[in-house]
């Protein structure tokens, strides 16, 4: 019987945020010391040019989504707020120490767990303590993520007069067979509210984040959400699939069964009627898992070749350095990687007797550099080249061979030192760049790490 493609390619693998991925970071020939020079090095070689961006995660939720992947801590209890913002102002000012000059930001993002659940008042403590310390670039994009159930008015309004541009809020699906199976209960009616205010306030850039495959969901509840997305009109969209990996993420993931999810072309069909419903509103495909309208940067740096991608996701700018603050964050130098405690204890604990809270990561080899750059031009550009020969190592026969059978399918054109991806290949980013990934042919998983790239 012949099989899809999707049932081919709907295989375990990265989603690419980084290369190597965290399950293949080389942990024991990494030490603090290391990643300090190792930031320092960048920090000389990009802030007078394009500055730094911070990640500050902030884990507090007031309830458990059951889809979520993300580090958080759940309480109602919003004493939490004060000491958590010290300990990130805190680790900031560790790291300002090691600094020869002051840091200019250019990107600032805010994740969670749910950065709304911070009062206006100790957002503004935060980013008013970031900046005793450093200088805003004059072009900076600073960026937050809301949750529509708790993002007031005053909040909008307060990060607006911060500096902040960018808003993202996380919808899922509108269905209420979905909403209680994910138990992330919210009507349309609290999006509407907060996707309105943003536009009055002025943000230039708001966006929707939106799943297929997720529980008991079917082709009339993407239709419906989509629909609804659309007569909110926001500039951009994640439209992700869904993450199964009930291993990783414990009780989290198990408040549904297997057999309650979509499969393979079941799926994978919820996709391309929400692609197609998108483009016909006006929305443009960007990257993986991600629609712009045109008006919206990301759909501008798309065009220009610009588009960047790295733990917080798409950019439509790139700094060299990024610095992830608060607990389980990860760092970015280009040359190495560090990752923080995810214990909110711990991560207390270490910044109490001055010490940075970073425990693992990895330093990046000349092969890996060179991967790396050509998984993000797969990714942001959906091609790459080797026409360049610092952009060639010895493996490169091999990948080459491994992508035989992909492009037999169609998925990829190969020719003259390069290769492209179709459009019919889009579905299929992360499956080619697996071919790139040395690290996981030298060893493959011999347990579950990865969800499914389909």
């Amino acid at each position: 019987m012949e099989i899809s493609l999707t049932q081919k390619y709907n295989v375990p693998g990265p989603r690419y945020t980084s290369y190597p991925t965290v399950p293949y970071w080389d942990e024991a020939g990494f030490t603090t010391e290391k990643w300090t020079a190792s930031f320092q090095k960048a920090f000389s070689e990009s802030n007078s040019q394009n500055g730094i961006s911070l990640y500050i995660h902030l884990p507090f939720c007031e309830s458990m989504c059951t889809f979520c992947g993300c580090n958080k801590r759940i309480t109602k209890n919003h004493a939490v707020e004060e000491i958590y913002i010290k300990a990130l102002l805190k680790e900031w000012s560790l790291y300002c120490r090691l600094l020869p000059e002051k840091p200019i930001i250019k990107e600032i993002h805010l994740g969670g767990g749910t950065p709304t659940f911070f009062s206006k008042n100790n957002l503004e403590q935060l980013i008013n303590g970031i900046f005793s310390f450093a200088f805003k670039a004059e072009k900076h994009e600073f960026s937050f993520e809301g949750h529509p159930n708790n993002t007031t008015y005053d909040q909008l309004k307060k990060l607006y007069d911060l500096g902040f541009r960018r808003v993202s809020f996380g919808v899922q699906d509108y269905a209420e067979k979905v909403q209680k199976a994910i138990h992330r209960i919210q009507p349309f009616h609290n999006v509407a509210k907060v996707t309105f205010w943003a536009k009055e306030i002025g943000y230039t850039s708001i966006g929707h984040d939106i799943i297929f495959g997720l529980p008991f969901q079917t082709i009339e509840d993407v239709v419906d959400t989509v629909e609804k997305t659309n007569s909110l009109k926001p500039d951009r969209l994640a439209f992700y699939s869904y993450a199964h990996t009930p291993w990783i993420k414990g009780n989290g993931q198990r408040g549904f069964n297997e057999e309650d999810l979509p499969k393979d072309a079941e799926k994978r069909k919820l996709y391309e009627i929400g692609k197609q419903l998108l483009s016909k509103n006006g929305y443009h495909e960007i990257g993986m898992d991600h629609f712009a309208l045109q008006s919206d940067s990301l759909y501008k740096a798309t065009q220009n070749k610009e588009l960047h991608r790295n733990f917080m996701g798409y950019s439509s700018s790139k700094t060299q350095l990024m610095i992830g603050l608060g607990v389980s964050s990860i760092s970015d130098s280009w040359y190495s990687f560090a990752q923080n405690t995810k214990s909110l204890e711990d991560y207390y604990q270490l910044l109490e007797w001055d010490q940075l809270p970073v425990i693992k990561g990895h330093l990046l080899t000349d092969e890996d550099l060179i991967i790396r750059k050509h998984i993000l031009n797969l990714t942001c550009e959906l091609e790459t080249s080797w026409s360049d020969e610092s952009l060639y190592f010895k493996e490169f026969p091999t990948v080459l061979l491994d992508l035989k059978e992909i492009e037999n399918d169609e998925l990829i054109v190969i020719e003259d030192h390069k290769i492209s991806i179709t459009e019919a290949g889009r579905p299929f980013v992360r499956n080619i760049c697996m071919a790139f990934d040395l690290h996981l042919k030298r060893k493959s998983p011999e347990t579950n790490l990865f969800s499914m790239t389909v």
